[in-house]
């Protein structure tokens, strides 16, 4: 039951977006800054943002090097290109849009650090032929070795056999990044509503019913969007059943301050599965789904005993050998991933569209999908 009020004021909204991630953030301001006078209301099921946006290690990544040699097994040349270049637009249309200061970016340079094996499997001599790949989206080398640099960092010796710069990554704040896209969208008039959980939508000639659980009523509210867009990334298929996505769990632990730490910046190992960074004087390492895929493909917001034990050994054996620590805080995001690494951007309907399946990567992505999915609208309207 609602009033008279409510159903002339809270109902009808030219544009629903579902998800106050990244991806819904970027897409709701694409279209506000497209059409000033249309009523835009993102819907978040958590009071906070729910998944990867607001739980990420704040890496603004772009692939490392055995990261990107591992894409050459699945993917094209011109597939790798087109996926590095998205994330570099991307990265660029969120430092525009919310500068640099706003959300604590920072280019303290990225490092990959390689083991034993994967010297032997010969990446090193692969970087040259990487820096010419992508020399056109670039336009400078994208790697270049940094040995001289393990010692000055701390790193063992016996498990790093090289270090390898990426000079095109940073870092950022991810509460900081997503609170500043938040008042961007708000300040151009975007309605954004927390602790709106969507259970169903349906498809009509004139609007798409969105219903969404009320916790104050004996019955859910609908609410009625000229166009629903679903922005929900590993959370996609418990409305879109079908679509090519699978939940990656991303388990990550943070130290206390670590007196006289040797580094900052961000770093990747094993081809992205781990990577860590300097916060705040404190170490945060995050990763490991690679240790059973299986079990890591879920939407539960859950530590395992079995990660969180290479996480620390990889603290302790290779990040800060002979260094005390403690850790201080522990938690999970949800990724979204699928047989492609290429995000998903797409008209579902008539009147829903869905843009999801960041494989990890939302941070540079998340703001050139978001206007890739307001164009896709956009084009529809017209």
């Amino acid at each position: 039951m609602i009033s008279y009020w409510e159903q002339q004021s809270f109902i009808h909204y030219d544009h629903i977006i579902i998800g106050s991630g990244i991806v819904g953030l970027s897409t709701a301001i694409e279209l506000k800054e497209r059409f000033p006078s249309a009523s835009v209301l993102v819907l978040e099921r958590g009071l906070l943002p729910t998944g990867a946006s607001s739980r990420n290690a704040g890496f603004a990544c772009m692939g490392s090097v055995t990261e990107l040699l591992d894409y050459g097994q699945s993917m094209s040349e011109g597939e790798i290109l087109e996926l590095y270049s998205w994330r570099k637009r991307g990265l660029e249309k969120l430092r525009n849009r919310l500068g640099d200061q706003a959300m604590g970016y920072a280019a303290n340079g990225s490092y990959e650090l390689l083991g034993r094996e994967e010297v032997e499997e010969g990446a090193l001599d692969k970087i040259e032929y990487l820096n010419s790949l992508l020399q056109p989206i670039t336009s400078k080398p994208a790697f270049r070795l940094a040995n001289d640099k393990i010692e000055v960092f701390g790193f063992s010796k016996e498990h790093t056999r090289a270090l390898v710069e990426n000079t095109c990554e940073g870092e950022l704040h991810t509460g900081k990044m997503l609170r500043a896209l938040m008042q961007v969208a708000m300040q151009l008039g975007v309605v954004l509503k927390t602790g709106a959980e969507v259970t169903r939508f349906e498809e009509t000639e004139r609007y798409v019913l969105v219903e969404v659980k009320d916790h104050s009523r004996c019955e859910p509210l609908a609410l009625h969007a000229g166009a629903l867009s679903i922005c929900t990334n590993a959370f996609t298929r418990q409305l879109l059943p079908g679509e090519d996505v699978v939940p990656g769990r991303g388990q990550v632990l943070i130290t206390q301050p670590i007196e006289g730490l040797r580094f900052k910046g961000v770093y990747h190992m094993d081809k992205g599965y781990y990577y860590f960074r300097e916060v705040d004087g404190r170490v945060l390492i995050g990763g490991g789904r690679n240790l059973d895929f299986e079990a890591e493909a879920t939407t539960e917001f859950a530590l395992t005993e079995q990660v969180q034990v290479a996480l620390e050994r990889k603290l302790h054996e290779i990040i800060l050998p002979g260094t005390p620590y403690l850790i201080e805080q522990r938690w999970a995001g949800i990724m979204a991933f699928g047989t492609s690494r290429s995000p998903i951007v797409k008209q579902v309907s008539d009147r829903v569209f869905g843009a999801f399946r960041m494989s990890g990567m939302g941070v540079a992505l998340g703001s050139e999908v978001g206007m890739k999915l307001a164009d896709v609208i956009c084009l529809d309207r017209d």
